[in-house]
């Protein structure tokens, strides 16, 4: 099997040991969060963790794809990450990627990061809405979220647990992971009010993010209040009714 690396300038001189970690992948390391669709594993390198995601093989028709026509998730997160840091928005230090494949299928990658201390992400905000000084990180994040649609990104899968938050006694700090599917570009009033519709089910938090929405673009409050609790229901409806589906389907295979 044929395997692709690229790893950042930095960490060029320290290649035996991420190739040692990628070989090794399935023996050694610590399992990390959820394993459910990826894997995650952690391993100390010199003074830092470093966070290793696995991605799965694909289904045979995106092992074709991914061979030949687009880029896989692992090569995506690098670049993104790597375009991300340059444009100094947050997200943790990219250092490498690999790929696995035979002539005709793409097999595995993995993506390889530093792994970044946190406080809570925003799924914590959604949970507890009488989390200390909740307004002001709310706050604080849509106007991160803001600055990433100033700069032209279009983080497609901005969701509750895809942003990570430090504290630092007020002064907030986020940090975007799960990079691969991003757009970069001038995005429009409806794309970034839309980009609001996967965060949370709640009102109060939708009123808090578009109030500070208006504030920092100047748009008018009532249409991106409209707009975002429209786009925020709509996705519930989608996401339930998706998942209704998806029950009937096992008890059927059943």
């Amino acid at each position: 099997m044929k395997n692709h690396v690229e790893i950042n300038l930095p960490f060029k001189n320290d290649s035996p040991f991420f190739n040692h970690i990628i070989f090794n992948y399935d023996s050694e390391g610590e399992s990390f969060g959820n394993q459910d669709r990826n894997s995650l594993k952690l391993f100390q390198f010199k003074d830092i963790m470093v966070n290793v995601k696995s991605f799965k093989v694909p289904n045979v028709i995106n092992q074709i794809a991914y061979r030949f026509f687009r880029k896989s998730k692992a090569q995506r997160s690098f670049e993104y990450a790597n375009k991300l840091t340059e444009l100094h928005i947050g997200t943790p230090q990219p250092i490498a990627y690999y790929e696995f494949t035979t002539p005709f299928l793409f097999k595995k990658s993995y993506y390889v990061s530093e792994h970044l201390d946190y406080d809570l992400t925003y799924r914590e905000l959604t949970m507890d809405l009488n989390y200390p000084n909740h307004e002001n990180i709310l706050r604080a994040f849509t106007r991160f979220t803001f600055g990433l649609h100033e700069h032209g990104i279009h983080f497609l899968d901005h969701s509750p647990g895809n942003t990570l938050i430090q504290l630092n006694n007020g002064d907030y700090k986020f940090y975007l992971v799960d990079l691969n599917r991003m757009h970069f570009g001038i995005l429009d009033f409806e794309t970034r009010i839309k980009n609001f519709s996967k965060l949370t089910i709640h009102k109060s938090m939708v009123e808090v993010m578009s109030d500070e929405y208006a504030k920092c673009s100047g748009y008018d409050y009532n249409n991106v209040f409209n707009l975002m609790w429209e786009e925020t229901q709509a996705f519930q409806e989608r996401f339930y009714r998706k998942k209704r589906l998806k029950k009937k389907l096992k008890f059927w295979k059943s």
